[in-house]
């Protein structure tokens, strides 16, 4: 997607450029869409480097939890089935 937008401001800079050099078409005050494209280019050059930067961090977040959760979860099991009064506020464990 930051692809084909990124491609879409490159055709809108070109075609200004062209419409700026031709005498009469492109009022000056008008001229600053130029820029607005070129900016264009830049962030989308910028997201289609970054955000495969972005998804490899994230990846990486996740494995690290899922192994710190796979190896948290036998030893903080201990198979007991009593509920602490902390996880149930406002309650006793004694009957």
């Amino acid at each position: 997607m930051t692809g084909a937008i990124t491609i879409g401001w490159t055709i809108a800079f070109i075609t200004m450029l062209i419409l700026a050099f031709i005498p009469g078409i492109l009022p000056v005050r008008e001229r600053g869409w130029i820029w607005t494209c070129a900016i264009g280019i830049g962030m989308g050059l910028f997201g289609l480097w970054y955000v495969p930067i972005l998804q490899r961090r994230r990846a990486a977040i996740v494995a690290r939890l899922a192994q710190a959760s796979d190896s948290g979860k036998d030893s903080l099991d201990s198979g007991s089935k009593t509920v602490s009064s902390t996880d149930t506020p406002g309650r006793s464990t004694r009957s």
